[in-house]
């Protein structure tokens, strides 16, 4: 199992991919951090404070959630990392080579958990650089105690989640593009008409979004798990589409 971890890493690390999902993850998460940021304390049309100003909690929750922003760029990682076997063509001499095919996805995923994790440090790095800089430049950086902590911790791993969420996603569907522009509809469009139409709103928290919210800010929003709840059905939906993925790819011919 060890070789075949290290060769899904050479595999990646000889591309220039992860560079550019990384670069893309960093700047997403540092600009929407920038601009929360910038219009804290901001007032709308009607005199009414549009987001609240840096000192305040809530703000800081947000702003700290930011990080989950990234998501969308760990799902790509994990999708790319199990469908380049079926786009290159690498797919038969990969399963010659390890005919247990259960083995190799199970490669791909520990393999693509792993690779999140430093992502999301360095996006988490990103996001409290910014903060730490232009919050506390206009009067409060966030403190990393009590629920600034919790939003933290649930943002990050929700990053290595959704990796493995992405492998699985790459397995069941193998064409690379595909896969990507699903993942990203239903990130962008699914989840989000879902959640803002009223009689279906409520299933909302059932979904990965949902759970993901639970994680990070469950206030001032659709109606949402606790987060230690939101984690585990964030986590369950990781393990699903990684034993699907497998079931699936272990069955199917890849002629």
């Amino acid at each position: 199992m060890i070789a075949l971890v290290r060769a899904e890493w050479t595999k990646l690390f000889t591309t220039r991919v992860w560079i550019g999902l990384l670069v893309g993850a960093c700047l997403l998460v540092g600009g929407f951090t920038a601009l929360f940021t910038g219009l804290a304390g901001s007032t709308d049309q009607n005199g009414q404070t549009a987001l609240p100003p840096v000192s305040d909690p809530q703000f800081q929750q947000v702003a700290l959630a930011q990080i989950s922003g990234a998501v969308v760029f760990a799902v790509i990682l994990g999708i790319i990392g199990m469908t380049q076997e079926y786009r290159h063509r690498t797919a038969t001499p990969t399963f010659l080579t390890t005919p247990l095919r259960g083995r190799v996805v199970a490669a791909k995923v520990l393999a693509y958990l792993l690779a999140a994790i430093p992502l999301a440090i360095l996006v988490t790095a990103v996001d409290l650089a910014v903060l730490e800089i232009y919050a506390g430049a206009r009067g409060a950086a966030p403190s990393l105690t009590g629920d600034n902590l919790r939003v933290i911790a649930g943002a990050a791993s929700a990053l290595v989640i959704y990796a493995v969420i992405g492998v699985g996603v790459g397995a069941l569907l193998r064409n690379q593009v595909g896969a990507i522009v699903g993942a990203l509809v239903y990130l962008y469009v699914v989840e989000p008409v879902i959640a803002a139409i009223g009689p279906i709103a409520s299933a909302y928290k059932w979904l990965p979004g949902g759970a993901l919210r639970a994680m990070t800010t469950p206030f001032g929003g659709p109606d949402v798990l606790q987060p230690w709840q939101g984690a585990l059905l964030l986590l369950g939906y990781g393990l699903l589409a990684a034993v699907l993925g497998t079931l699936l790819t272990v069955r199917r011919d890849i002629t």
